[in-house]
């Protein structure tokens, strides 16, 4: 069932046909999920894969086998995809871990009341919608993005496929005192890797030992994925995915929009974002910094930087460097 070309409406967002029917996104809102689920949930692009890794070694104690042997979809399958029953039916995973796209509006209602594991993930929007712009140019079943100018706005207002970022973490977000829900961010994976092992254990009560978590974080590490077929998507047809034309894992950094926005369209972004995201507490990290750690107060996205919104509490020198460069909190 190629279904390249088509596009499915679904309460109003767009999905593609080529894993996506009325019928399969019907039976996704309509799951009965068992309390000893776990679900990930993320908008795309935002370190879905890295954290379907770290789920999968940390259910089976940082043995690498199976991460190396059966692919990702298979292991923690999409809820809302046409594939699903096939692809539980054939998971080896004692934990069954589900992973999805879909906004709280539509899928919340099925968890209420469960005890499920519900893990969202989050990155900063200006890099989300510079890797999904990238996504949209080797894959043959989203539409062609046109311009960075014209997608960006499309990702503003929340009409390319997967609909509104912003609905997607304020609605999940919203949903955070009534669900068993970790949030966990792609900069918290990048910055501190070992620290997002220590969490995700935790909260999916499975407690590891020191090897077994070294294990872990060695095996889900970017560069460990990239080269991992089973996680990578090269096994992945060419009609598929145009693999001539880029990659599924592409850098796996922190602001990486600085290559691509100019300064007006970071300026527009900064506008709607403030004002989208005005009721939402949540912090960002919008890029690495060289050299220093910087503490700051809250703040919302980089033209307040610049400007006297923020307010420098204090420098503390980095004692390791990660990757030779120093990370940037927002307290």
């Amino acid at each position: 069932m190629a279904r390249l070309d088509a596009t499915e409406m679904f309460h109003g967002i767009l999905y593609p046909g080529h894993l996506h029917t009325q019928d399969s996104l019907q039976l996704a809102v309509k799951f009965q999920f068992q309390d000893t689920d776990v679900l990930i949930v993320s908008f795309p692009k935002s370190g879905t894969t890295w954290m379907q890794e770290i789920v999968g070694l940390i259910s089976s104690r940082g043995d690498p086998h199976l991460s190396q042997t059966v692919p990702n979809w298979t292991r923690a399958p999409w809820l809302e995809h046409i594939y699903l029953a096939e692809m539980l039916n054939a998971s080896p995973s004692t934990l069954r871990v589900l992973t999805t796209h879909l906004p709280s509006h539509l899928l919340g209602p099925a968890l209420q009341g469960s005890k499920t594991k519900v893990i969202y993930v989050s990155r900063n929007p200006k890099d989300v919608v510079v890797s999904f712009y990238h996504f949209h140019q080797f894959t043959n079943f989203l539409p062609e993005p046109g311009s960075f100018s014209e997608f960006l706005n499309q990702f503003l207002e929340g009409e390319q496929h997967y609909g509104s970022w912003f609905e997607h973490i304020n609605g999940w977000m919203g949903q955070e005192a009534a669900l068993n829900l970790l949030h966990v961010t792609f900069e918290e994976m990048s910055m501190d890797l070992p620290g997002t092992v220590d969490r995700v254990s935790s909260f999916l009560q499975r407690p590891l030992l020191e090897d077994e978590r070294n294990s872990c974080v060695q095996h889900c590490s970017f560069s460990s994925m990239k080269d991992n077929k089973m996680c990578n998507y090269s096994l992945v047809p060419d009609e598929i995915v145009n693999h001539s034309k880029g990659s599924f894992m592409r850098k796996g950094k922190i602001g990486d929009w600085r290559n691509m926005f100019t300064k007006q369209q970071n300026q527009y972004f900064d506008g709607v974002f403030n004002s989208k995201m005005k009721d939402c507490s949540l912090e960002f990290v919008w890029e690495e910094e060289e050299r220093q750690e910087k503490v700051l107060l809250p703040l919302k996205s980089p033209s307040q930087e610049a400007s006297d919104v923020m307010l420098e509490a204090s420098f503390v020198p980095l004692a390791d460097k990660l990757n030779d460069e120093c990370i940037i909190y927002h307290v």
